[in-house]
């Protein structure tokens, strides 16, 4: 079974997703901010990252900076949900090698396609 991170510092986000996550036979692993994130990146090596850009402590880009920097890491799939939608911000998220970048609001139907897509 393939491992998604869910990395938001919206609950209710965090619990949505965890559960379209879920109900498509992922595993599921969630963290509330950056630093949640980095210490379950590195314990248990998530297959794909859905990665909110904008938290209090670490932010997005810094996570993916550290896990495309890591050679154990840089496999895992990177997928930005921001509300950032600026065409630089789009275009910074995907310099740092996120495998993609979706703003928000997104269409749960899309999403699931492009994670299947890319976890095929």
């Amino acid at each position: 079974m393939k491992k998604i991170l869910v990395v938001d510092d919206d609950p209710y986000i965090l619990m949505s997703l965890e559960f379209l996550m879920k109900k498509n036979s992922y595993q599921v692993m969630i963290a509330r901010n950056g630093t949640e994130a980095l210490e379950t990146i590195n314990t248990d090596r998530p297959d794909l990252i859905l990665l909110d850009i904008m938290m209090p402590d670490v932010d997005g880009y810094s996570i993916c900076k550290h896990v495309k920097s890591k050679k154990e890491l840089k496999n895992i799939h990177v997928v930005f949900l921001s509300a950032k939608t600026k065409e630089a911000d789009i275009q910074k998220g995907m310099d740092l090698g996120a495998s993609l970048y979706i703003t928000k609001p997104f269409s749960t139907r899309d999403l699931m396609k492009k994670v299947n897509e890319i976890l095929v």
